[in-house]
Parts: C-alpha cells; sequence; structure tokens
C-alpha cells in the first residue's frame, strides 16, 4: 500500500518521463544554466535566499561582472529574448538575517530595476516564519526542487576538497564545504510546480500570471542521465495557517508515514533534527525487535551563532532519546567532514527509506518545517526492481561521497556486512570522516533553548508562547508512543 496519498501526505501525484538527482551544487548550477540557455517562454524561480552574484562556473577569482554571475546571465536572457517570462520571488527576509547576507536579496531588487526580468520580495508569511521554498521552472516543461539556494556561498563539488578555490565569494573569502541535493523532473511533475509558482504569484503580488504558449522544445539538460523514467513523482508542502489559508503539513505526515512503513533502512540527510514528534516516531521503531537500520548525516555545528544556539543544542537533546531507544544497535547520527577534518555544512534536505522511497525538497526535520515555514518537496515510490535499484544506488553515492568511496563499494559492503550501518562502519574505519554527533549541553541557557525549542515554533498558534509550545510537542509525541 502507497504512503503517498493526495490530500493527506502529499499534494498530488504527476508523471515524470525523467527524473535525476543532482548531488552537491556544481551539479544543479551547471544543470540549471543548460536549462536556462534552452528556455524559450519562462523561467520561474522561488527561493529562500537569492544573491545575483553567485557565480555559476567559479574560477578561483572574483572579479566585478563576471559574466557567469546569475544575474547577469538572467538579464542577458531577458535582453536577447524578448517573449521569455523571468519572474523571481524570493522571501522577503528579516534584517538580521539580510544582514548576514550583505543585504542580499533586497538588494537584488536595484540588480533588475528598469530590465525585464519581474523580480520580487514575497512577505506574506506570519511574523516570524520563512519562505523557505526552491523551486526553479523552466518552460513548464523542466523544474528544480530541493535544498539549493541561488547564492555564493552555497556552490561546491562532490569531493569536498579542503583547499577549493573555487569557493570564493565576492569578498574574495573562501566558504566552507557544503553538501546540497536537487530533484530534477520533466512533464507533467514540472507543470504542476509551475502551477504552484502561479499560485504563489498571485498570493504574493495580487497579479494573476497564466501558464506561457507551450513553444515546443526540451530544456533537458544534454549532460544529465535520468535515474528514473517514465514515473509518478508526488509533490508535499507546509504551509502555515495564515489569512484565512488553510494549514497545511504534508510533509510531517509524509515523514511519520514513511517511518512507519520502513523495513529495513531509514537514510536521512538534513540541516536540522530538533523535532520531538519525528524523534519521537524513530524511538518507536527503535524499540521493535527486527525494526530498521537509522542513520542520520547532519551539520557537526550550524554556522550561525543563532541556529547554534537553538537548532544544534535542541538536536542534542533528540539525540540522546534515540540513543536510549536504541536497545539493538540500529541508530547512528553522524556529522561529515573533509579529509583534513573541517566540518561540511550538510544543508540538503534528502531522505531515503529501504530502497523504495526518495524525497527531496526545502523542508528541514525541525518543528518549524512542519507547520510554520512554507516548504515544498518531491518524493517518487518506486514500483518496479528497476526503480527500487536506481534508488537504492543514489543513497549508496550519497553515503559512499561523504566517506570517499563509490556507491558501488557501499553496496557490496551493504551485501557483505548486513546493513547500511555496518558497511559505514566498515568502509569509514580508515577515513573517519563520518563522525559521531556529540549530543552534550553544557548550560542552564542551553538546557532551557532546548526544552522549549526557542526559534523553533511547531505553528501560527505557538510562534510567541513557548509554554504552549512545549506542552503540545510533548503531548503529541506521547500520543504517537501510544499507538
Amino acid at each position: 500500500m502507497s504512503v503517498l496519498t493526495p490530500g493527506e501526505t502529499c499534494w498530488r501525484t504527476e508523471k515524470a518521463d525523467r527524473v535525476a538527482f543532482l548531488v552537491d551544487t556544481e551539479a544543479y548550477f551547471t544543470a540549471l544554466y543548460e536549462a536556462m540557455m534552452k528556455a524559450r517562454r519562462s523561467i520561474l524561480i522561488l527561493g529562500w535566499g537569492f544573491d545575483p552574484r553567485a557565480r555559476l562556473f567559479p574560477d578561483g577569482y572574483d572579479g566585478p561582472d563576471d559574466p557567469d554571475e546569475v544575474g547577469h546571465v538572467l538579464l542577458r536572457l531577458a535582453k536577447e529574448r524578448p517573449l521569455l517570462d523571468i519572474r523571481l520571488l524570493i522571501w522577503k527576509s528579516a534584517l538580521p538575517i539580510a544582514a548576514s547576507q550583505e543585504f542580499f536579496p533586497h538588494k537584488a531588487r536595484k540588480w533588475f530595476q528598469g530590465s525585464p526580468v519581474k523580480f520580487h520580495l514575497d512577505d506574506q508569511v506570519p511574523l516570524g516564519a520563512c519562505h523557505h521554498q526552491k523551486v526553479v521552472i523552466i518552460d513548464d516543461r523542466l523544474a528544480f526542487c530541493g535544498g539549493g539556494d541561488i547564492s555564493v556561498d552555497r556552490w561546491d563539488t562532490p569531493g569536498h576538497l579542503d583547499d577549493d578555490q573555487r569557493r570564493i565569494m565576492p569578498d574574495q573569502e573562501c566558504h566552507a564545504p557544503r553538501h546540497e541535493v536537487m530533484m530534477m523532473v520533466d512533464s507533467d511533475a514540472a507543470r504542476a510546480l509551475g502551477e504552484h509558482f502561479r499560485a504563489r504569484w498571485l498570493n504574493a503580488t495580487k497579479t494573476l500570471i497564466e501558464p506561457a504558449p507551450d513553444a515546443g522544445g526540451d530544456p533537458w539538460p544534454d549532460h544529465v542521465p535520468p535515474h528514473l523514467l517514465d514515473t509518478k513523482v508526488s509533490i508535499a508542502r507546509t504551509q502555515p495557517a495564515w489569512r484565512k489559508q488553510p494549514c497545511v503539513q504534508e510533509i510531517r505526515e509524509l515523514t511519520l508515514a514513511c517511518i512507519a512503513d520502513a523495513k529495513t533502512t531509514i537514510y536521512l540527510e538534513n540541516q536540522y533534527f530538533t523535532s520531538p514528534v519525528i524523534t519521537e516516531a524513530l524511538a518507536k521503531r527503535l524499540g521493535e525487535p527486527n525494526g530498521p537500520d537509522i542513520v542520520l548525516v547532519t551539520t557537526g555545528a550550524s554556522p550561525s551563532w543563532f541556529d547554534q544556539l537553538t537548532m544544534d543544542h535542541a538536536r542534542g537533546a533528540m539525540v540522546w532519546r534515540l540513543r536510549a531507544s536504541d536497545v539493538y544497535g540500529r541508530f547512528r547520527a553522524y556529522h561529515p567532514t573533509t579529509r583534513a577534518g573541517t566540518n561540511i555544512i550538510v544543508h540538503s534536505k534528502t531522505s531515503v527509506f529501504d530502497d523504495r522511497i526518495v524525497r527531496v525538497g526545502s523542508a528541514n526535520i525541525n518543528n518549524r518545517s512542519f507547520g510554520f515555514d512554507t516548504e515544498i518537496e518531491l518524493a517518487v515510490e518506486a514500483e518496479s526492481d528497476d526503480e527500487r535499484r536506481n534508488i537504492a544506488a543514489f543513497r549508496d553515492r550519497l553515503v559512499g561521497h561523504f566517506i570517499g568511496y563509490t556507491g558501488d563499494a557501499v553496496a557490496k559492503a551493504m551485501a557483505d556486512r548486513g546493513g547500511l550501518i555496518h558497511a559505514i562502519e566498515a568502509l569509514n574505519r580508515d577515513s573517519g570522516r563520518l563522525n559521531p554527533i556529540d549530543p552534550s549541553r553544557r548550560t542552564p541557557l542551553e538546557e532551557f533553548i532546548a526544552a522549549y525549542h526557542l526559534g523553533d515554533p511547531a505553528d501560527v498558534g505557538d510562534a510567541w508562547r513557548l509554554g504552549r509550545r512545549r506542552e503540545r510537542l510533548f503531548a503529541q509525541s506521547r500520543a504517537l508512543s501510544r499507538r
């Protein structure tokens, strides 16, 4: 029985002729550039952040007006192709966040001012919430969805090299290694994401836009082989209850359904892990004698002081809970490092359940991603042996790239040693690049922040009521444990 149910665990399910997984931003930006070069009618971009200075092909030197800066690419396309409708809908970030990004994306308005490119900052969310969706749609024929923003500190390769000058930013400093994943889909699935963009645009600008007339062509990048063919793609969302809009918690419900349904392996890559409800669902599976292996890969320490204060300490409490429940030794929480020991920022929001369900999107495993921010993700449930093999190969490739092995080596180690955890421990023994998460907390303030999930509301109703948030989250967790 499928866990993907429209109206419950997803918004809708649509056909895709091709699906591809893009691992790390070098692959994403290269595919995005080629797709934009093929655009005939429209380029639609949804983002949490956006910086027009982001280099699509960085070369280790950042000078003024580099032609591969995404802002210049879009301006050239708009000038060369008058019929091409280019629109960007980016979250109007709070000033403290904008300040940390040199006041981008706010400054991007001037970048496109007076040009055919339509740039709008979207503030249609509750106070304290954010638009966190990351989607690009080309001609309603091709779409990208995942965790990657088009910003100056995102580019990296699967090698996550210690000294890669191509990670240069406009201030001539190099940003930290970063791991991202995007999913690319075509046909009806891409068209549905185009409908989603137009609904967001209408809500933000009060302007109705019609789908661009079909002009044929195939914007799929020539160099990217599809990983899945002729499959169904489900779209799941989070939307806060605000201004007569209903609360949508499809991603939360899908996460719980996938955890409950997993047979052998739950693999989670995520920037944050602070949800007591999801933790309790995983703890319940760890208490089963024949339950699945559970592997979490996340960032060792968040890059911002605020996230370190709020998300990292709350994560420690969740990891303690799962380790206490792990009576059969089936849970591991890791953070990856480079060969020299530098922390890799895990920004992807990707999960694979057995070799059957794969999900890639924008949602973190925290409270706000399940009911307070806007989020979107794509999910595929395998219907054939070929699809199962390709989903497993994607998971194995992700695991292997952290520790310097191929996906085939991970698959062989799983077969030889009897599961994902034993395979990781065997292959990681020499490199030591996947390190256990330290869940310890040290001060009363850190204990308070973790207990009350400061900065991590579950919905609009508890956004400014810490006591209510704690009470509701633990009531939901207790109810889940009794099922």
